[in-house]
Formats: C-alpha cells, structure tokens, sequence
C-alpha cells in the first residue's frame, strides 16, 4: 500500500495547507490558507470537503482568525465573525459547527488567544486520525465475517460518493476498514460510484483506491441496483454528513437509493462514521436536516481532463435548460444495518446510539 498522507497540515511558518481536491485526480494542487476567509472560501467552494476535513478545516480557521486579530490587535468582534463566516459555509456537515463550537468555547477562558486556538485544532486533527483508525478496527470484523462465508473469494463493497482520507485526515472513514481489511490480507473489491454530479467517486474514491492497491471498478450511479439484484455486491458501506439521534442518515444525494436497493436485495448497508456526525439534538432527519442545495451549474457541467491535457468544464445539456442540485439527501434507519464508529457498531436506533454516545448529549 502507498504511504500515507494527510489532507491538511501546518506549515513551518504556521499557516495550513490543504489538498485542492476540485483537481484530483488530473492535477495535484496545494492550497496555502493565510485567513479565515481563505479557510471558509476553501470550505464552500469544496477545494476541501467531507464532514471530518471541514471541521478541521474550520478549527484551523478559527486559528488563523485569531492570529490575525492578535498581530491586526482587532477586538474580539473580528473573532464574532470568523465564527459567524465559517458556521455559513457549508449548512449540512454537523462537523462543521462541533468544531467551531468547540474551539469557542476553548477560546472563551483562553489567556493565549494563538496558542490556545493553534493547539486546540491540532488536537482535532489527531483525534480525527484515530477516529477513523478506530473505525476501521470495528468495521474490519465485518468484511472478516463476510469472507469466512465465502471462502477463497473476492469480498465486493459498494461505496457511495468519497469517505475516503480525503474527506478526513488520514484514515477515512468508509475505507478505513477496507485498508485493514487490505492490511490482514483479504482479498477485497470495492465497486466506486461516479457520484454525480461532482464525481467524487469517480475522481476521489478511485484515485485513493489506486495509491492503495485495491482493486475497484468504477461504475455510474445507476447500476447499483443491478450489481445487487445480480449477487455483485456483498456489502454496501457509505459515510454521512449527519446522523440524528434515531439513527437517519444525511449523506451525498443518491445514498437513499442504494439503501432502497440493498434493502430490497437482502444486502447489509452500513454507515460508517465518528462520534462528531452525530447530532443528538436532531430526531427527524427528513423534517429537520438542512439540505443544501448548491449551485445548478455543477449539474450542467462536468469537468474533466480532454484529449489536449486541459481541465476545463463540459456543457452537457442545452444551455437554456435549468437544474436543480440537491447536495444531499437522508436515508431512514429502518434501511441501515449498523454504524460503524469509532466505539464500536451501533444498532441504528435511538436506545442503542445513547446506550454508546449518550454522554455526549447536552
């Protein structure tokens, strides 16, 4: 397997750099974020995306903002802003607001603005590494079970949008028990939808599953259910963007369907996740999750890279024609099997998600 990198880092001067990940898997370009603003552009505009990566990309900002305030000597105002700035980037990823409100309340009783805020997102980015490793140790006996049931054959996943590394820090989510799996031996397959319309499965998933050896087979988002009704699939495991307190799942548009499809098809579908997705508060994901709606132009146009070497976005519809871009949808629990966190395997269901995280409720 290749070795690891990381999607964010602090830089000698301590600023941070990111992947931007709208180049991949043609181009690969580092971002340097000096301001807040920089980190809220990179969050909205998705150079960086998956729930993990914006939260710490947001608990770095709230850095950078404080480093600014402190050498500008602004008033705590500027901090008010940074906070305000960066809860408005992206509406869906729970992450995104259990970081800021964390490094809020560190900052709150802090005697060191910098210090306090630079220690505090580092602290975020290495919980998040073996966050996902964890996951991956408490996924791992899954692909373990499927493969005693067929032994000497390949075990097949159906993965939906990236909850790769690229989405977190290092490990992934999704693919963190499939790079164990991978590590002990087993002989593992993942099936990568394209993900329409941004393609992260396509120019994400694939790219990752490349620099780590395992074999996949990118297929459109539509032959999901086909694969299953034909004994292609032996799993499905997605990530989310937010989980409610009864177990619904809000993760990129399409996840519904693939779980109507398991379902349908007797296929265990998993959801793979951190403590951070979770949001306790919320016990409707259909009435209460926010979805987001981005812009139309992502579904009229696909980029890629043509036959000159140039990455350049394609119209592919007439040009008078409008879209709607949902960017998410939400799957009930009744559809999952089980999450996979990083404390064990829940049971998607309001007794079983606070017999584990009910100390994280307030």
């Amino acid at each position: 397997m290749a070795s690891p990198f990381r999607t964010i880092w602090p830089t000698s001067d301590r600023y941070v750099e990111v992947i931007d990940q709208r180049f991949l898997p043609h181009e690969w370009v580092v971002v340097k974020l000096h301001t807040y603003q920089e980190a809220e552009t990179a969050i909205k505009d998705m150079i960086v995306r998956g729930a993990p990566l914006i939260g710490a990309t947001a608990a770095y900002g709230i850095y950078l903002a404080a480093r600014t305030c402190v050498e500008e000597n602004h008033d705590r105002s500027f901090m008010d802003q940074a906070f305000e700035a960066l809860a408005n980037s992206r509406p869906t990823a729970v992450n995104l607001f259990w970081a800021l409100n964390r490094m809020k309340e560190r900052l709150e009783v802090a005697e060191n603005l910098v210090e306090t805020a630079w220690n505090e997102a580092q602290a975020i980015v290495e919980e998040d590494v073996e966050t996902c490793r964890n996951i991956g140790v408490h996924g791992l006996p899954i692909i373990e079970a499927l493969a005693a049931k067929k032994p000497g054959q390949r075990i097949n996943i159906l993965t939906h949008c990236n909850a790769g590394m690229l989405g977190c820090i290092e490990w992934g989510t999704v693919t963190s028990p499939i790079y164990q799996a991978k590590q002990k031996g087993l002989d593992v397959h993942v099936y990568v939808d394209e993900t329409r319309p941004r393609n992260q499965g396509a120019n994400l998933t694939a790219y990752e599953l490349t620099r780590h050896g395992i074999p996949h087979t990118l297929i459109v988002d539509n032959a999901g259910g086909h694969l299953m009704q034909h004994g292609m699939v032996d799993m499905v495991i997605v990530g989310t963007d937010r989980t409610t307190r009864h177990g619904d799942v809000a993760n990129k548009i399409g996840t519904y369907l693939k779980a109507l499809a398991a379902h349908d098809n007797k296929i265990p579908f998993y959801v793979a996740l951190p403590s951070t997705t979770l949001d306790l508060s919320v016990r409707d994901g259909l009435k209460e999750i926010p979805i987001e709606e981005r812009n139309q132009d992502e579904v009229r146009y696909v980029i890629g890279k043509s036959a000159a070497g140039a990455i350049e976005p394609v119209l592919i519809c007439p040009e008078t024609t409008q879209a709607v871009n949902h960017g998410f949808d939400v799957t009930p629990a009744r559809l999952v099997t089980g999450l996979i966190t990083e404390r064990g395997v829940c049971a998607p269901n309001e007794a079983a998600i606070l017999a584990m995280f009910g100390d994280l409720e307030k």
